[in-house]
C-alpha cells in the first residue's frame, strides 16, 4: 500500500521501528483495548515513520539527503573504475604517492597526450566528442592514448626502478629553446 512512497528497505525500517516503539510503550506499562485499536496505531506509527523518512530525505537532513543521493559503493562503479571509499592508512599513503608520481611524470608527455590522458581519465568527454572537437580521427585519438599510456608507464617503471628519465628528442618540442 505504501510501495510508491519509499523503497522497500526503507518501508521495512520504518515498520521495524513503529513495532519498537510500541514494544517499548508496553514494557513501560501501555496497553491496547483491543486488536482493532492495536492494529490502528501500528499503521498511524508506520505512516508517522514514512514522513519523517521523507522529510529526512528531502533535505531536512542534510546526511538522509546525501546518504540518498550517493553512488552506490560495492567496489567499481557503472564505467568499470575502482572506487576508493574507506581504506586503510597506509594504502592511502602509497596512492597518493602514485598521484604524485604521475602529476610529476605527466609533463613529458607531449601536449597531445596529456590531453587525451585528462579527457581519459576525468570521463568528461567519450572518443567521438573528442574527435569532432578537436578535428582528429578516431585512429588518432586510438594511437596517441595508446602511446601516452605505453610512454607513462614507461616513465613509471624507469621512477621506480631509480633510473633517471631523460626526455627522448621525439618527445620533445620543435624547435630550439634558446
Amino acid at each position: 500500500m505504501h510501495a510508491r512512497r519509499l523503497r522497500r528497505e526503507d518501508l521495512e525500517d520504518c515498520y521495524s521501528q513503529a513495532i519498537l516503539e510500541l514494544v517499548a510503550h508496553t514494557r513501560r506499562g501501555g496497553v491496547f483495548s483491543s486488536r482493532r485499536h492495536l492494529a490502528n496505531v501500528i499503521e498511524q506509527r508506520f505512516i508517522s515513520r514514512i514522513h519523517d523518512r521523507r522529510r529526512a530525505l528531502s533535505g531536512r537532513s542534510p546526511m538522509q539527503a546525501a546518504l540518498e543521493s550517493a553512488l552506490p559503493l560495492d567496489g567499481v562503479d557503472r564505467d568499470g573504475i575502482l572506487i576508493v571509499d574507506r581504506i586503510e592508512l597506509e594504502q592511502l599513503v602509497i596512492l597518493r604517492q602514485e598521484l604524485e608520481l604521475l602529476h610529476s611524470l605527466a609533463p613529458r608527455l607531449t601536449p597531445e597526450q596529456r590531453l587525451v590522458l585528462a579527457c581519459q581519465v576525468s570521463l568528461q568527454m567519450d572518443c567521438g566528442e573528442f574527435c569532432r572537437l578537436h578535428g582528429w580521427s578516431s585512429e588518432k585519438y586510438r594511437k596517441v592514448a595508446q602511446r601516452a599510456r605505453g610512454r607513462l608507464r614507461l616513465l613509471v617503471n624507469q621512477a621506480e626502478d631509480g633510473v633517471p628519465v631523460l626526455p627522448r628528442a621525439s618527445d620533445q618540442h620543435t624547435g630550439t629553446d634558446l
